[in-house]
């Protein structure tokens, strides 16, 4: 014998909205007001107010505002001001605690090899401890105009970046003083994805950009410089001959020789993946729909593709194409593995698409009748 009986549950299958971290940049650097805050900023932010006047090649408030400038329409930022002794990784961890960044902007600039090792291993603690996949963008020092030739300059940068090794940190030259602020706005700027490059001309000039600098010779900041610094893998600036404006290079990411993630737009699509990948996975956690039948890993292989199908979203306009971040997955993007009862391994492949940074055009003569 028994009584009926109506059971009724919410079944949470996990079909919401990924939060978005990309494009979100915390700037740290020296400050007269506002020690110690968080602050958040746009572009209606007084900065005099929020974050002081300084002068100096490590201020924060010029390079904040040169990513306003860049960052296109709303465009939002943290800032962290700092006194001048205070160590911006205990900065860095005091705003972890309530804002989670894709990039860190450090203003204050790198003058030796540590000091970029030192911004990659905080980097990979931020990875390990708390699974917050960061890019940290470190300003070196602008050129010393009372006492540096351009040479005498490459040398001094080339020798920061020396031996580096760091995919997760990038380092920029602070040659007009905002250099750095510059860079963060063109990587945030929703006219574009994370997978472009900060070298794409069609984004558009640059902009708040001063005047070149001088250095002790009299000498305007050359295009010869700019190629060295480059090949040193350091982020600057370029041009091109009779064509008007001022572009960016590549962002140079310190990865070894040969490695994957030598320029960042490749290490930012991977960890938009993995920022999307991981909530799935925790949310098959003792889930027996995951196990090792053929019929639950087919389902589990469309369950964890799902970033990479959104992330390939492409659209078309007007004849434009406009690709995703990576391209579409395939079913060799994806393999489900288990070494054992209760660990599974699931690999993943992303793709992204090839991308033109440098084109020679060939020409020839047609004399045909």
């Amino acid at each position: 014998m028994s009584q009926g009986r109506v059971t009724v549950n919410n079944l949470n299958l996990g079909q919401g909205d990924f939060p978005e971290i990309e494009r979100k940049a915390l700037f740290i650097g020296i400050g007269t007001k506002n020690i110690g805050s968080i602050l958040s900023i746009n572009a209606q932010t007084d900065l005099n107010d929020a974050l002081g006047v300084v002068g100096t090649a490590t201020g924060i408030k010029a390079n904040v505002a040169a990513a306003i400038a860049n960052g296109g329409e709303n465009f939002q930022c943290y800032a962290a001001p700092i006194a001048a002794n205070d160590d911006w990784k205990v900065a860095l961890d005091h705003a972890m605690l309530t804002v989670s960044p894709e990039l860190v902007a450090v203003c204050i600039p790198a003058t030796q090899d540590d000091d970029l090792a030192a911004a990659f291993t905080k980097a990979e603690a931020l990875r390990t401890g708390m699974a917050r996949r960061v890019i940290i963008l470190m300003a070196t020092p602008g050129i010393d105009a009372a006492t540096q030739t351009w040479a005498a300059y490459e040398a001094a940068q080339a020798l920061i970046t020396a031996g580096v090794s760091a995919y997760r940190v990038a380092a920029v030259p602070q040659l007009h003083g905002c250099n750095l602020g510059i860079l963060v706005g063109r990587l945030c700027n929703r006219a574009v994805s994370v997978a472009d490059s900060p070298m794409r001309v069609k984004t558009g000039t640059l902009l708040g950009l001063p005047v070149d600098p001088l250095d002790s010779a009299g000498v305007r900041l050359p295009a010869a410089t700019l190629a060295t610094l480059d090949a040193n893998r350091l982020s600057v600036m370029q041009r091109y001959v009779d064509y008007p404006g001022t572009f960016w290079g590549d962002c140079n990411l310190l990865d070894e020789p040969a490695g994957d993630y030598q320029v960042i737009e490749h290490l930012r699509v991977v960890d938009k993946a993995a920022r999307r990948i991981r909530p799935l996975a925790i949310q098959r956690i003792a889930n027996r729909s995951l196990n090792d039948s053929a019929i639950s890993i087919a389902a589990n292989k469309t369950y964890f593709m799902r970033p990479l199908r959104e992330m390939s979203s492409r659209t078309t306009f007007a004849g434009e194409d406009f690709p995703g971040d990576i391209q579409s997955p395939t079913d060799d993007s994806i393999s489900i593995v288990w070494p054992s009862n209760t660990q599974v391994q699931v690999f993943f492949k992303v793709r992204p698409f090839k991308c033109p940074k440098d084109i020679t055009a060939n020409i020839v003569l047609d004399l045909k009748a």
